[in-house]
């Protein structure tokens, strides 16, 4: 069936594009029984694929990455797909536009995404009244991915943080502290050991001095250097944060085939072209801390394959966006039903 709309969408803007699917998975889920089928065509359920990491159960270990809801909107209609996480975000504290449309890019013959969305979101309040009236949320784990505003300066990057944990703190399972968006500037500094250390211990301590601590992850980007990420297992191990991300998108530009007009967009690529190079910080990661601390896999996933070789790297769980779009929601069912099969 996607195949077939597929050159449909891909016609659009994809910006575009992405706001008419959304919109019509809200309309279609209001029809009684759609969510049902929904779930019956894609969701494949077996206790051989639940997971426990950081302390949480995981129904299947395929999540949706952050950027595809960054509002918490759609949070129900796409577990419909058989999902076993969803990671909303990036959420700021105050709600911001993002930067000037056009602002996402499809490389098509790298099966590749180029995005300057900018956090574009509704703010860290909005995305929380929403999850607090969440009526089918299951055993479904959600994750808030957050982040601070253009306008607000490094130096008080911190208090940005803290405002959405606190806004999300009731309403999600985990946190992921993104400080590696190519798109809001200035925001990798904070990759930096001695600012990041910083902002990882002061939720920590805001963690802690809550009924229950929740787990808290860090995203990396992928264009860090072997000494850059023996930092950030020290930092991981430091702080005693949960675990990693890894990868976000990459300002590299090698190898590309396509259009070199598009190839010169600014932003964060995704998609194929960081299959090799997420799985490679992936093996780094888990390798350099012997396994100390759980790494969620994200970056080039475009088959049950690409999910299997992030498994093996030593991923505990894996997530999905552009190879969910490229490939259509049939990906998170192929790749249980292969790990199934394993």
């Amino acid at each position: 069936m996607y195949k077939l709309v597929k050159p449909f969408f891909f016609k659009m803007d994809p910006e575009s594009a992405h706001h008419l699917v959304t919109g019509g998975l809200t309309k279609v889920s209001k029809i009684w029984g759609s969510k049902a089928v929904l779930k019956a065509s894609y969701t494949v359920e077996d206790p051989r694929l639940e997971r426990e990491v950081f302390g949480l159960k995981f129904k299947n270990p395929v999540g949706l990455a952050a950027g595809f809801d960054k509002n918490g909107s759609y949070i129900e209609e796409m577990a419909s797909f058989g999902f076993g996480f969803i990671e909303i975000g990036t959420v700021t504290p105050k709600p911001q536009p993002g930067n000037d449309k056009p602002r996402m890019f499809r490389l098509i013959p790298d099966a590749a995404l180029i995005n300057r969305m900018g956090f574009n979101n509704q703010g860290a309040d909005v995305a929380a009244g929403r999850l607090k009236h969440l009526k089918n949320k299951g055993n479904l784990i959600i994750g808030g991915n957050i982040g601070k505003n253009k306008l607000t300066p490094n130096e008080q990057a911190v208090d940005d943080y803290l405002y959405c944990f606190h806004a999300l703190y009731s309403y999600v399972d985990y946190f992921v502290v993104n400080v590696s968006s190519p798109n809001t500037p200035g925001l990798r500094e904070l990759q930096e050991k001695e600012p990041l250390m910083h902002i990882l211990n002061t939720l920590q301590a805001a963690n802690l001095q809550k009924d229950s601590a929740k787990p808290i992850l860090l995203k990396i980007a992928p264009d860090l250097t072997d000494s850059q990420l023996d930092d950030i297992v020290e930092i991981v191990q430091e702080t005693k944060i949960a675990g990693v991300i890894a990868t976000n998108t990459t300002i590299s530009r090698d190898g590309l085939k396509s259009d070199s007009r598009l190839v010169q967009e600014l932003g964060g690529v995704s998609g194929k072209p960081l299959t090799k190079r997420s799985t490679e910080v992936i093996r780094y990661l888990v390798q350099k801390s012997n396994g100390a601390f759980p790494v969620i896999g994200v970056g080039g996933i475009h088959s049950a394959a690409d999910a299997q070789e992030k498994l093996e790297a030593g991923a505990a769980l894996i997530q999905l966006y552009t190879g969910f779009i490229y490939e259509g929601p049939g990906l998170v069912s192929k790749i249980c039903k292969a790990l199934l099969k394993k």
